[in-house]
This record gives C-alpha cells, structure tokens and sequence, in this order.
C-alpha cells in the first residue's frame, strides 16, 4: 500500500495570481494587506502552500510514526465564507487580545473574520506578532 503523502506543501504557484483571482473585492483587498501585514512581522516572503493557504516561514516535525513533514509558522486562506487566519492559541496575551480584536471567531487555533473593517488593525497585528515570535520560538527555528 502506498503511504499517503503531505497535501499542505510550499509550491511554486504565484501568492499575487492567487489573491487576484479572489472575486469578491473587499475580500481581495482585505489579503492583500493581511499579505503584507504578515510579510513585515514575519520578515519572510510569502509562499503558496497548497492551493489555498498563503504561509510565511516553516518548520521540519516527525509524526509520532517518524515521518517527516514540513508546516508554515504563520498563514491565512481567503475561505468562502471568512478570512481564516492560521494563528495558535498558545500565544502569550491570548485570551486578552482577542477580547479587544472585534468581530471574530476562533475554532482551535484558527482566526475567523469577515473582514478587515470588522476588527481592530492594531490589536490584529498585536496577535499576528505575539502568535509569530512565541511559535518561532517554541520550534526553535
């Protein structure tokens, strides 16, 4: 039998072709800034990863199996219905930053939001940047 391989991997697809090709305008707009705000905290060019997920820096990991796998620190997906933001919960100022974001909700470790106009720009890039510097340090890369 085969072994099943990684699905969520760096491509070479283009992050600019795939944010244009957004429909809905403000949506479009709203990544391209997240593409940018992201960009500036992380001092990492964005990549593909997969054919929805835009991820800044990666980390190397073995699966209890021993397998190695490959995953970005800090992302976001334009989805159909949010902007889901690849974020952690483990992050110092959790709890406390969130309360003061806006209009959002979270699912584990992933930041939903309809729009950008929604939450507070500061207090998202407080979050982008304290959820950052706690991961890159917690996986020592």
């Amino acid at each position: 039998m085969a072994k099943a391989q990684q699905q969520t991997v760096p491509t070479k697809a283009a992050v600019e072709d795939f944010l244009n090709k957004i429909e809905d305008e403000t949506k479009r707009d709203d990544c391209f800034k997240l593409e940018e705000i992201m960009s500036n905290i992380t001092k990492h060019k964005s990549v593909m990863w997969g054919p929805a997920i835009v991820g800044y820096d990666q980390y190397d990991y073995k699966y209890s199996n021993g397998k190695d796998a490959t995953a970005c620190i800090a992302a976001f997906s334009p989805r159909k219905a949010n902007i889901t933001l690849y974020i952690g919960k483990e992050y110092p100022g959790h709890d406390e930053l969130l309360a003061k974001l806006g209009k959002h909700k979270m699912s584990g470790g992933c930041l939903h939001i309809n729009k950008l106009a929604d939450v507070d720009i500061k207090v998202l890039k407080e979050i982008l940047s304290a959820s950052y510097k706690h991961y890159k340090k917690k996986l020592s890369c």
